[in-house]
């Protein structure tokens, strides 16, 4: 190491003593069994849904309570009591309401207080001290501490801990005590969170997800479609803008845009009310339970075709100006027979339906109106200037990545572009061909590129986020192509089918899977491929469990737009130090129902793979870092050895 840097080091450890400890801290800490990984993907604005999971780590807190009580608890008594762990708050006000007397309840004070601390030491038992220190109330901490490592051997301190506890009840500190102890339970249940992919887009709150995760502990994120189009619109992008608000009018959920991100669409409204009418096509979906009123309908539907037209003409140009996209065939407006309203698709001539050409000129089909030009400018102002958005885009480029190779496995939100003989497929970028992992790296630097220079807004690199949306050899679109367009006006249902990428059946193949985590540096022996995007249909008996395990694909339906598809509502893989485990969720209904009824989400376990021998921290992404650090201090040492 570097001289400056050791003299460095050396301020931060004093002593030769303060090295060693940490040595010896650290190589300890290297034979600990690896922490619980949590993946979740595509959550689609399901916070709810989301929080809850979060919140029951996908079923182990509930395990672990049973592990510890089932000899002392009832089966109600231990969903009494893993209900309190995952809504504390809420809990403490139902059984609060239901004692008769003060008495009665200190004396359940008394008895979850220390239940949760005999529990506490179960779930922390893979951590150090220090991390469990980290992971308690700041404010109780020399209490808590105290109440965990005391001995019932000698008698001498019996009355210390009975008036601790008295003390915690008469000043009125338990409901913040217990609220506390249960976050604790929660947060050391799940070592590490893994996103992979798709917070954004058909669901109402995924603003409230990006709030969560950036106060979560250790998490990190997969981009998907869905977010690279939201980093693209912030990034300067106005066509994925087009296409984010084109989405939320689908799903009537405008209000993300302008309520929680503050960014006005009066300009939009004014345009869409001056050229659009009623228009079945473009009718928002709503979800059962769900209502709108006719007024609210049709301002959205109107508002919605604005949009979508818009879109369509900001496509044109990036096509046209690049031309290594391949995608000619997209340029929809320039195929319209407009005094015959039909369209010539592959050769074939259809009939349009539901057509909302009222700002098209069909001498100049892709160029937009003044007016057009003048909202989205101001949207894109609006968004550039949205603070809680940008903390959000910020929050998913600093955690987020298009890949991740992670303790052996690769996480993807979409796919390796293959051919169909299971081949890389190959993109040209300005002069040069890249392929698999090297394709997604040129990928991920495009988009970093255009989020550090918003105000470019059609340099390669903002087009570039356009096309991982929509193109043909991106890693999370996955298709030939999107028929946007055709779904909208063309009622030959045939036009509508989107291929996908071969590497959607080819994935069932052990051999290709191992020859994609040889291309990322993963051994294809211990390896795995965690994918979402792409719901799994366990309702017509699909598996996710695929490739001989070495494919798991945990799109299981979180959003409710895709539950009709899957059957279930969505998937959490868990690995711990034993191995993998696939865990399947019911629909969530509401919080109301688990505090209620004590009505939880899980079904199904599956078991993905099984470690012969427990994993240690040592196998780790966190122990290559602790290694590191180990070597380092240990160049500090012989420095201080020769000073």
């Amino acid at each position: 190491m570097d001289t400056k840097l050791l003299e460095l080091l050396a301020d931060q450890y004093e002593s030769e003593e303060k090295i060693v400890t940490e040595i010896i801290n650290l190589e300890a800490i290297l034979n600990l069994p690896k922490g619980t990984e949590h993946f979740v993907s595509d959550l689609h604005g399901e916070y709810h849904a989301f929080q809850h999971v979060l919140r029951n780590g996908a079923g182990k807190v509930k395990e672990k309570i049973r592990d510890i009580f089932k000899n002392e608890l009832s089966e109600q008594a231990i969903t009494e009591f893993a209900t309190l762990v995952y809504y504390p708050e809420d809990k403490l006000k139902l059984i609060k309401n239901s004692f008769n007397n003060e008495q009665e309840l200190h004396e359940w004070y008394t008895q979850i207080i220390e239940q949760m601390i005999k529990l506490i030491p179960y779930v922390s038992s893979k951590y150090t001290r220090m991390k469990l220190r980290k992971a308690l109330p700041k404010q109780f901490v020399f209490i808590i501490e105290e109440l965990l490592y005391k001995t019932e051997e000698y008698a001498n301190k019996q009355q210390y801990y009975k008036k601790i506890m008295q003390q915690l009840i008469s000043l009125g500190q338990a409901d913040k005590l217990i609220v506390g102890l249960a976050y604790t339970i929660q947060r050391l249940v799940v070592d590490h969170l893994h996103v992979v992919g798709d917070i954004y887009d058909r669901g109402p709150d995924p603003d409230k997800i990006m709030d969560t995760l950036i106060q979560y502990h250790s998490v990190d994120i997969q981009w998907g479609n869905h977010d690279v189009l939201w980093i693209g619109a912030f990034a300067g992008s106005k066509v994925c803008l087009a296409n984010i608000i084109r989405i939320c009018a689908r799903y009537a959920n405008l209000d993300i845009i302008e309520d929680v991100y503050g960014i006005n669409l009066r300009p939009l409204l004014n345009l869409a009310e001056k050229y659009y009418g009623d228009n079945p096509a473009f009718r928002p979906k709503v979800q059962a339970g769900e209502q709108l009123s006719d007024y609210e309908q049709l301002q959205i539907t109107k508002i919605h075709q604005a949009i979508a037209m818009i879109q369509f003409k900001l496509e044109s140009p990036i096509i046209k100006r690049r031309p290594n996209f391949h995608m000619e065939e997209r340029l929809m407006l320039e195929k319209v027979d407009y005094e015959q309203n039909t369209i010539t698709i592959q050769g074939h001539t259809y009939a349009l339906d539901h057509t909302c050409f009222a700002t098209v000129n069909p001498n100049e089909p892709a160029a937009l109106l003044e007016e057009e030009a003048q909202v989205i400018n101001k949207l894109l102002f609006s968004v550039q200037h949205s603070e809680k958005l940008a903390r959000h885009m910020h929050f998913l480029l600093s955690k987020g990545s298009l890949y991740l190779r992670y303790n052996g496995n690769l996480l993807i939100h979409g796919c390796i572009p293959l051919d169909d003989d299971g081949h890389m497929e190959s993109m040209e970028v300005e002069g040069k061909t890249y392929a698999g992992r090297e394709l997604l790296d040129v990928f991920e630097r495009y988009v970093r590129y255009a989020f550090a220079h918003p105000v470019e807004t059609d340099d390669l690199a903002t087009d570039m986020v356009w096309y991982l949306w929509t193109g043909e050899y991106s890693s999370l679109f996955g298709k030939r192509e999107m028929t946007t367009f055709e779904r909208y006006f063309v009622q030959d249902t045939q036009t509508h089918k989107e291929r996908k990428n071969p590497y959607y059946h080819l994935r069932e193949q052990e051999d290709i899977c191992r020859k994609i985590l040889t291309d990322f540096d993963l051994d294809p022996d211990q390896g795995h491929i965690i994918n979402g995007h792409t719901p799994v249909k366990e309702i017509e008996g699909e598996n996710p469990v695929k490739a001989g395990g070495k494919m798991v694909v945990i799109d299981g339906g979180f959003s409710k737009a895709y539950q009709s598809t899957t059957g279930i509502a969505g998937y959490t893989l868990l690995y711990n130090s034993f191995g993998m485990q696939l865990v399947a969720h019911k629909r969530f209904t509401s919080k109301e129902e688990v505090l209620q009824n004590g009505t939880d989400v899980l079904s199904v376990r599956r078991l993905v793979d099984e470690e012969l021998e427990r994993k240690k921290v040592l196998e780790t992404n966190v122990g290559e870092g602790l290694l590191q650090e180990i070597s380092i201090l240990k160049q500090l040492l012989d420095y201080r050895a020769m000073n």
